[in-house]
């Protein structure tokens, strides 16, 4: 008898000993990755033009002196760039894993809510209208669009018989961003000279961004995290099915109005500072889901550490290719998310939702 109950019981630790396992070998993981991103952070501070050793990096950050060339390219040019690929790398990690889970689509990203065509055809309308020719002009245009024409895609995909659906809000984003980026296209091609500053915009890039854009809009930045954050295990539930979900006490409109308010804070803020910037929201969702698993909290803890660290990677790159020249950060990320998309989708556990 006393042998059958400790069998019984030995057979009921099993499975929550296997759970604290998979989540004390997720910790070790995530650690890990937070010292790679520690390292790819003092990689895109020491290369350039110029490359700086990392004493005179650790130097000018606690004893900085502008009278050294070096500690000036460093707190002045280098660091503030590398914050802000940090704050743009997250945010749109984030924004992808969310959407991802919310359309239950594993090819969609920020995008698909018409976040870049909406911040793309209000700085369109900045430049066009109000004149606005310098970045920190354009940031409040592209995150007012943002947010005005991801509001309008929730407002159509909820119109007609029942609440907006993954489907429904995926189609009416498709389709307004698509009417959305032919007019910019147009307004764009009808005065090359005065939207030549938008074109820059428009490849995606952090160089010359620095704290006087990000500050601004690194709020909205944290409050999309922060819901992201909130939302991550009724997510989780909605993956079971909506009905299996609502029997469990998951508020179901409450989530995806959530998440739609996330996404656009965190992809129209990140696409107001660097521009739209494509596969990080796409890739890294696949990369954290094929390392720990389906759960959302865990996804998007990867997240918040994968995408930063591949998008300064990126940036990296963009400099030392072309040097003394720079590719902006955008286009290098296509270069390097196409093929490593390719071959994540086609593994079965990296590319199911």
């Amino acid at each position: 008898m006393t042998s059958s109950i400790t069998a019984s019981r030995s057979t009921d630790a099993s499975p929550s000993q296997g759970v604290a396992r998979t989540n004390r070998m997720r910790l070790i993981g995530l650690i890990t990755l937070l010292l790679v991103l520690l390292a790819v952070a003092l990689l895109s501070v020491a290369v350039g033009s110029k490359q700086i050793p990392l004493p005179t990096i650790l130097d000018a950050i606690f004893s900085y002196s502008g009278a050294v060339e070096e500690h000036v390219i460093v707190v002045q040019m280098r660091a503030p760039r590398t914050v802000v690929g940090l704050a743009v790398g997250a945010a749109l990690g984030v924004a992808g894993a969310l959407i991802q889970a919310l359309t239950r689509n594993p090819l969609a990203d920020p995008g698909i809510l018409g976040v870049n065509a909406g911040a793309a055809f209000f700085v369109a309308i900045g430049v066009a209208v109000f004149g606005a020719g310098t970045i920190l002009g354009y940031v409040w245009f592209a995150f007012a669009g943002a947010l005005a024409v991801t509001v309008a895609v929730y407002l159509i995909g909820s119109a007609g018989r029942g609440p907006a659906d993954p489907v429904r809000l995926t189609l009416a984003g498709v389709a307004l961003g698509a009417v959305l980026s032919g007019i910019t296209t147009a307004m764009t091609l009808m005065d090359p000279t005065a939207f030549d500053q938008m074109r820059h915009w428009n490849a995606g890039a952090i160089a010359g961004r620095g704290y006087d854009i990000l500050l601004p809009v690194l709020p909205f930045l944290c409050a999309g995290v922060l819901i992201a954050l909130l939302v991550a295990r009724p997510l989780n539930s909605i993956a079971l099915g909506e009905d299996l979900a609502a029997s469990l006490g998951t508020n179901i409109l409450w989530t995806r109005i959530a998440v739609v308010v996330s996404v656009t804070l965190l992809a129209g803020g990140a696409t107001a500072i660097a521009g739209p910037i494509a596969f990080i929201g796409l890739m890294i969702p696949h990369i954290a889901r094929w390392i720990t698993g389906p759960s959302q909290p865990w996804i998007l803890g990867y997240t918040l550490v994968l995408a930063p660290a591949l998008l300064l990677i990126s940036d990296v790159l963009g400099r030392v290719v072309l040097r003394p020249g720079e590719v902006p950060v955008g286009i290098v990320t296509a270069f390097v998310g196409a093929p490593v998309l390719i071959v994540l989708i086609r593994r079965r556990k990296a590319s199911g939702l």
